[in-house]
């Protein structure tokens, strides 16, 4: 009994620190940040690219 108690208490504790770390990214916005950092050093890298557009 004691070692299931146990279990629970860690399952809960990861959930709790999981649920955590979701409500941080969640509440500054943190995954939208990332997002336009990573689309601005995109465009760098496509900027630089030379166009081959034939019509």
């Amino acid at each position: 009994m004691g070692k299931a108690l146990r279990i629970i208490g860690k399952i809960i504790k990861v959930l709790t620190i999981i649920t955590s770390v979701l409500f941080v990214i969640y509440f500054w916005n943190l995954d939208q940040k990332l997002m336009a950092w990573l689309y601005t050093i995109v465009n760098k890298i496509f900027d630089r690219k030379r166009a081959d557009i034939r019509f």
